[in-house]
């Protein structure tokens, strides 16, 4: 126990410093990344670079993760494109590797590193947000080599207690062993980076030889795959073909890996006999970053094919206008609010043609399901209740104030759709109303043939001259139609519909307007 405490220590301060400098990164950088991704990702090929530089850059292939099931639902990428950011994540995890044995082995920053901590701590308790985010991220860095460096001084001590000979022999049986103990440490740990730095340090002390670290980091490779599995549970259609498509990717990776070590091994030896042995942590992370780079480069030409392949196998069932709101989203605001923006806007487009149907305009209108559009927003609605803006940047708390004064317009104006058909009819067959009705039905098709509700200043300006106007007419229309009850034209049951005819238009106006006011904020 004097010895494996330390070793269990050395790992928990490891963690620590990885969750610690993961989080401060996401913070400092993670709307970068995010728009980094968006903005080079056109291709799977390229979405597996940016997928790499991404998780290199926030050490966290979940992240990276969670940004593409975001950007699939939310619209902006699709499914394919995506798999190419999913496959590069797993090439930027292989750098954790190389900075350990590059850095934590050779130079033994144990330490070092302790003033690094300090000064981090010192950022974050008396520093700005950002150089607090900064100094966090300083003080999870230092704690990964302290981490380290504990295991490292406990590792030696199990020199002749532990040995390679504990462990199941060099053959296909004993690989397969060793590959489920591989898995299960990541299923316990739920972190390959947990995994990859106790098989080096177990290398550089001599409990294991290579094949058996080898063997164990292809099991925590393909481990990591119960982490996107436990979190598609419960999730949308895209979440769980993504975490599908990361579970099938890794399982072949690794049968691959599995092929690919007796002729790693041969290859090295033939080219510098006994350097394998002499470098072995250097061969070890080589070999991680050589086998996950192959997976990449051989999957990627059958990206749509793979694709086609998940689809089949999850085929679409939910709302295409709620199927990007994953609940997994929630633990990122910046995703969620992209996902709750982009549903709006899809929601917007489906009620404004149902109004343009109604105003006479069946054309470029469309009759929907009203039934189904109330359940649409509901569940928007409470994706929006959902995210935790606590302690969050400012522009992310406006843009949700704004998502959520637009959605309660939407329930406004789906009412008016929904309870007033016979007003709708009543407006169409009023000639006294036929230009309101054909320039509200003209600023409605403009804003839906906009690139995502992309309007100009114009736009809403001439939305606001337009109620202005709707308001003088109706007062004027109004009047108009007190004088035809009066004098006996009309009836007072026609005229009191002719007169609701009016307010419903007014209303549903305002509604319009006041979607349109919002949605241009969120922007």
């Amino acid at each position: 126990m004097e010895i494996i405490l330390p070793v269990l220590g050395g790992l928990g301060v490891f963690l620590l410093g990885m969750i610690i400098m993961t989080d401060a990164l996401k913070s400092l950088a993670g709307d970068a990344m995010r728009n980094l991704i968006m903005r080079f990702t056109r291709n799977p090929s390229s979405g597996a670079v940016t997928g790499a530089l991404t998780t290199a850059v926030l050490q966290s292939s979940s992240a990276t993760t969670v940004a593409a099931v975001g950007f699939v639902g939310a619209g902006l990428l699709s499914f394919t494109e995506s798999l190419g950011i999913i496959f590069g994540a797993n090439i930027g995890t292989t750098l954790k590797g190389w900075l350990i044995v590059l850095v934590g082995f050779k130079l033994n920053l144990g330490e070092l590193m302790m003033p690094v901590i300090l000064v981090g701590a010192m950022l974050k308790l008396f520093a700005n947000k950002k150089l607090a985010s900064t100094g966090l991220a300083l003080a999870g860095f230092g704690l990964i080599f302290v981490g380290i460096s504990i295991m490292q001084g406990s590792m030696i001590s199990l020199q002749g207690f532990v040995t390679p000979e504990v462990f199941p022999d060099d053959t296909w049986i004993g690989r397969i062993q060793l590959l489920f103990i591989g898995v299960a440490f990541t299923l316990v740990t739920q972190s390959s980076s947990a995994g990859v730095v106790i098989a080096l340090t177990a290398l550089f002390a001599g409990a294991i030889n290579f094949e058996q670290a080898a063997v164990l980091i292809i099991g925590m490779d393909v481990g990591t795959t119960s982490t996107a599995a436990l979190a598609t549970i419960g999730g949308n259609v895209n979440s769980r073909r993504t975490g599908l498509s990361h579970v099938i990717y890794n399982l072949m990776t690794g049968i691959g890996a599995m092929l690919l070590l007796s002729p790693y091994i041969y290859l090295w030896q033939s080219v510098s006999p006994d350097s394998l042995y002499n470098n072995a942590e250097i061969a070890l992370v080589a070999f991680h970053t050589f086998f996950n780079t192959l997976g990449v480069l051989l999957v990627l030409p059958f990206s749509n094919r793979f694709a086609g392949f998940i689809k089949k196998i999850i085929p679409e069932k939910e709302s295409v206008y709620t199927s990007g709101l994953d609940k997994s989203l929630l633990k990122d605001n910046g995703m969620a609010i992209t996902a709750l923006s982009m549903s709006v806007q899809a929601e917007v487009v489906a009620l404004f043609s149902h109004l343009k149907a109604l105003l006479g305009n069946m054309e470029s209108g469309t009759v929907i399901d009203l039934d189904e559009m109330q359940s649409v927003l509901n569940k928007t609605h409470d994706f929006a209740d959902h995210i935790n803006m606590q302690e969050e940047k400012e522009h992310y708390r406006l843009k949700l104030l704004s998502l959520i004064h637009a959605l309660d317009h939407m329930q406004r104006l789906h009412e008016r759709l929904e309870e007033d058909t016979e007003r709708a009819r009543t407006v169409l067959s009023l000639s006294s109303l036929k230009k309101l009705r054909n320039e509200l039905s003209d600023i409605i098709l403009d804003i839906v043939d906009s690139k995502a509700l992309q309007l100009e200043a114009g736009g809403v300006t001439r939305l606001d001259i337009f109620l202005s106007e709707v308001t003088k007419q109706a007062e004027v229309l109004r009047n108009q139609t007190m004088v035809s009850i009066a004098s006996g034209e009309l009836t007072v049951v026609v005229g009191n519909k002719h007169l609701e005819a009016i307010r419903w238009l007014r209303r549903v106006s305002i509604h319009v307007n006041k979607i349109m006011m919002h949605l241009n904020k969120v922007r």
